[in-house]
């Protein structure tokens, strides 16, 4: 009877604890030592709770969700991470009939978010709307960032952009061409700037700079808005944004967009060439992406709503619109998504490597 319905198996986990409460305190009141049938009354009680409680669990899985969820967005509102987590949002809401609530936790590059979500309980109700920097980067470069990609519970991939290399337009550089001769040219003389050490804007920044064999100063900033000032004031020549926050830049003409970098130019600005289709940097691939995740040991059956629940989300015609409007791509469906961790980390970690990045 306790296996069909939480509120039960409560009671009864109740009634057996009084009992085994119970029993101790008569062995107890008779001497310090325990009879062999009071161990054994207890051993028995003690897997019954086990029971029951495995049981609670699952009647609370079977009628997953039954309250408000949570996504946890690592950054404050406005930025290319707290638009996906909220158009996810809206969408998982729909079709899991509760409320989706953002709750957004900014610092540490998104790391302080993301460690609320890992010590949160393994329900369903506390999720991250996470990019790769707080999810697979900051643990790489930050000794303070303690968790690690096992201690989240992969949902799925949502979207991702590419990130941008722009120049002053008071640099007078218009293309990859003219920045790889001006830079390899003038060794150390010229800086490019990023939103922080360890992001993924830096380490594209430094994939360029190994692919190109440049020597250049990285300048960390906090945030994209002072980067874009001094980019736009001629105070720093070049900078990589992530295309999203880029774009309102590149339009205005007061900066010059020299490629992408991902492999192959992005749909939504077929018009700037990808960093790659330079011979002198073929290898750089390498963009911002946007997952779902849970804390670890999710239960299965929560793990498959929510998967459903993404994958219908995906589809929808709102949410194409909405994201690929600011610069993103949909996730393909059915992402392996250890695999993909996998993979990133490693190539996260080969960056961090040649350009020694510790914070």
């Amino acid at each position: 009877m306790c296996l069909n319905s939480t509120v039960l198996c409560r009671r009864g986990m109740t009634q057996s604890a009084r009992l085994i409460t119970m029993a101790v305190f008569k062995s107890t009141s008779k001497g310090l030592f325990m009879t062999q049938n009071t161990r054994n009354c207890c051993l028995s009680l003690f897997a019954s709770l086990a029971l029951l409680a495995s049981a609670s669990a699952l009647a609370q899985s079977d009628t997953y969700p039954v309250k408000p969820i949570t996504i946890v967005v690592g950054y404050p509102p406005g930025g290319s991470t707290d638009l996906t987590g909220r158009t996810i949002g809206v969408e998982l809401s729909k079709r899991l009939g509760v409320p989706v609530v953002i709750e957004n936790i900014g610092g540490a590059g998104g790391a302080i978010g993301a460690q609320k979500v890992v010590n949160a309980a393994p329900d369903g109700y506390t999720l991250l709307a996470g990019a790769n920097n707080e999810i697979a980067i900051s643990r790489l470069v930050s000794a303070a960032v303690k968790y690690q990609i096992k201690d989240f519970t992969p949902i799925g991939l949502i979207a991702s952009q590419p990130m941008v290399l722009v120049a002053s337009s008071k640099s007078g550089v218009k293309s990859a061409d003219q920045f790889l001769s001006l830079v390899k040219g003038n060794p150390g003389k010229y800086s490019y700037g990023s939103s922080g050490v360890g992001t993924a804007l830096h380490l594209a920044g430094e994939m360029v700079k190994d692919q190109g064999g440049l020597f250049m100063t990285h300048i960390p900033y906090r945030g994209v808005a002072p980067l874009a000032n001094d980019l736009l004031g001629g105070n720093i020549e070049f900078g990589v944004f992530v295309l999203s926050s880029g774009l309102p830049h590149i339009r205005s003409g007061r900066v010059v967009a020299l490629g992408t970098t991902e492999a192959k130019r992005s749909a939504t600005t077929p018009e700037i060439p990808a960093l790659a289709e330079n011979p002198k940097l073929k290898g750089i691939d390498i963009n911002v992406w946007f997952a779902l995740m849970g804390p670890a040991h999710l239960p299965e059956p929560v793990l498959a709503k929510l998967k459903k629940a993404l994958a219908e989300s995906l589809q929808s015609p709102d949410l194409r619109k909405k994201l690929e409007e600011s610069g993103s791509a949909i996730a393909p469906l059915n992402v392996d998504m250890p695999k993909f961790l996998k993979d990133e980390t490693a190539k996260y970690q080969r960056i961090v490597d040649f350009a020694k990045i510790k914070e």
